[in-house]
């Protein structure tokens, strides 16, 4: 079946946060414990895997061999560019292609699994992307997901809003750190499985960034005959 592409190529282009970002991402994957939380986040995962908004790709070295093909999207071109190197490089098959998180270039209900990793954050319309998973997953699909979340905080959670509001999705290429990716995934029909919070990086400074999720979801079996 052909894959399916409505999408111009580059609709997202952020050539400085891109390179700012993949510097940043590597560091914090060996200093802040998140390459810990990618290998955790892929264990045991099989079968064809749609990767929303791969970055860079530094998830791919951390897909088990039981996977058997991962379709990885990524809107931005300089990221993109980077994570087909990184493709190169893993362990398992892996096609990187461009698209949104809206309007995934894939065909219906042919997913085994959806993986977002701090994506959901700086997508333009959460709800309409967290639907689109549900319709590339087969019924039963299991999404994985590592988000930033609402602190806990009185104060953290004002400073994250304020920022919100103003400066950081525009320094850190349209990220959100207040966005509820737990609530926007159960909304949208995903049946939640285990999750849990946690801070990145453990200690240290904290940012509005730093408080996550880490679970699992499950798109529903498709109904039984009446």
């Amino acid at each position: 079946m052909p894959l399916r592409s409505r999408t111009p190529r580059d609709t997202v282009h952020h050539p400085l946060f891109a390179r700012f970002y993949a510097r940043f991402s590597v560091s914090a994957d060996r200093r802040a414990g998140v390459a810990a939380h990618r290998a955790e986040l892929l264990a045991g995962l099989s079968g064809r895997v749609v990767e929303i908004g791969a970055g860079n790709g530094l998830n791919f070295a951390h897909y088990p061999e039981a996977v058997s093909e991962v379709v990885a999207v990524e809107p931005e071109r300089t990221l993109r560019q980077l994570a087909v190197r990184s493709a190169m490089n893993a362990t398992v098959p892996v096609d990187v292609l461009p698209g949104t998180a809206e309007d995934l270039p894939v065909p219906s209900g042919t997913f085994d699994a959806a993986v977002v990793s701090l994506v959901l954050c700086s997508v333009r319309d959460l709800p309409g992307a967290v639907a689109e998973i549900g319709r590339v997953l087969r019924p039963g699909g299991e999404l994985r997901f590592f988000e930033h979340v609402p602190a806990r905080g009185r104060a953290m959670a004002a400073a994250q809003r304020t920022l919100d509001r103003t400066v950081w999705p525009r320094l850190f290429g349209g990220c959100h750190t207040a966005r509820d990716a737990t609530a926007a995934i159960a909304a949208a029909g995903f049946e939640l499985g285990p999750y849990r919070r946690l801070t990145v990086p453990e200690s240290g400074l904290q940012l509005p960034s730093s408080p996550c999720v880490l679970g699992r979801a499950r798109w529903p079996e498709a109904p039984g005959p009446s």
